[in-house]
């Protein structure tokens, strides 16, 4: 007999990917997926319930179905707008812990999946070349999504202690890029102008959708416990990126990243919160050979022909109006200056 799975955040792009991958999987019988609103993509013959996790509806679910294996995909790593930070905390932490009692309770439940980032080890001046899953951060995140994630991390640990019974892994996902999904990076990075830490160029190691989908799918099916770095091999550097890309850096002082992101959230473009801007100064490598020797998983894709990929998908040419790249261009001067920038309005 196969699996009864549930997987929560289905709604999403890569939630949506893995139910309908899970839905032809030989070894699962039956998928269900839940989200608060119904998902953009087609999730084939996949059942979809709408239910908010932060509600019992994980429970319900689960004695329903008998569900034995559980996916949390619903863990928001990288909200895009300042805006959206308190639900996403609210659903990354009391939505956890949710579906985290619902599991407890439910004797059915055999396997667990979460989804997490590599972002938990933050970045700074002192990480190691390639963070392994026991190395401690040297900079740990503070706040934000990052930090809810570390926090979501150890809720499940606390898990694992309460129930021995049930097999647990945990997905550490480095920054996901391809052809259409769509993330903060991926925004950043489409970006004409792209403001980077004057002195600093970060390594950037990145994973595909199509293998973030494929690993998360596997993980569900296989038997391997623990936590597991993700990504695919190989680094490049933030100016090789901008470079193959035909974008233009804007190097900036550090100090001066926040003006310049409440500039860009006022022109439009993606904000850069504290942990990014950590990231883009210092970036970050992860060692994926346990993703190899203990789940035995291997990308279809480098970090490099990930990076290709996205090109590919989005495009090389500018991606935002006319309007709003004059937008960027003034509030990159009223940084630099100090002076206000111009909005073409009568002050009266």
């Amino acid at each position: 007999m196969g699996r009864v799975v549930l997987v929560t955040g289905a709604a999403r792009d890569l939630g949506s990917r893995v139910l309908r991958r899970l839905h032809v999987d030989p070894d699962v019988d039956l998928v269900v997926g839940v989200d608060v609103v119904p998902p953009r993509r087609d999730v084939g013959g996949a059942v979809f319930v709408r239910g908010d996790i932060r509600t019992p509806v994980v429970g319900r679910l689960i004695a329903e179905h008998g569900v034995d294996t559980v996916a949390h995909l619903g863990v928001l790593a990288t909200p895009r707008a300042p805006s959206a930070s308190q639900a996403a905390k609210e659903i990354n932490v009391v939505g956890t812990l949710q579906v985290l009692a619902a599991c407890q309770a439910a004797a059915s439940v055999r396997r667990l999946v979460v989804r997490s980032t590599t972002a938990v080890y933050g970045a700074g001046p002192r990480d190691p070349a390639l963070f392994a899953e026991d190395d401690e951060p040297t900079s740990p995140p503070r706040s934000g999504s990052a930090r809810e994630s570390a926090e979501v991390e150890d809720y499940v640990r606390g898990f694992g202690r309460r129930r021995p019974d049930v097999e647990v892994a945990v997905l550490r996902l480095a920054n996901l890029v391809g052809p259409t999904i769509d993330t903060a990076l991926c925004a950043y990075l489409s970006l004409p102008f792209v403001p980077t830490v004057l002195g600093h160029d970060p390594r950037l190691q990145l994973l595909h959708e199509d293998d973030a989908t494929a690993v998360l799918a596997q993980a569900v099916t296989s038997s391997a416990t623990g936590t597991v770095n993700v990504a695919g091999d190989g680094v490049l550097m933030l100016s090789q990126c901008l470079g193959r890309s035909g974008r233009v850096p804007v190097p900036v002082p550090g100090p001066l990243l926040p003006a310049l992101a409440r500039v860009l959230r006022q022109a439009g473009t993606p904000s850069l919160g504290a942990v990014d801007r950590a990231f883009l100064t210092y970036g970050r490598g992860i060692d994926t050979a346990r993703m190899r020797d203990v789940l035995g998983f291997e990308p279809a894709h480098t970090t490099e022909s990930a990076f290709a990929s996205f090109l590919t998908g989005h495009g090389r040419g500018p991606v935002l109006p006319e309007e709003r790249i004059v937008g960027v261009e003034q509030g990159l001067v009223a940084v630099l200056t100090g002076h206000a920038p111009r909005t073409g309005q009568d002050d009266g």
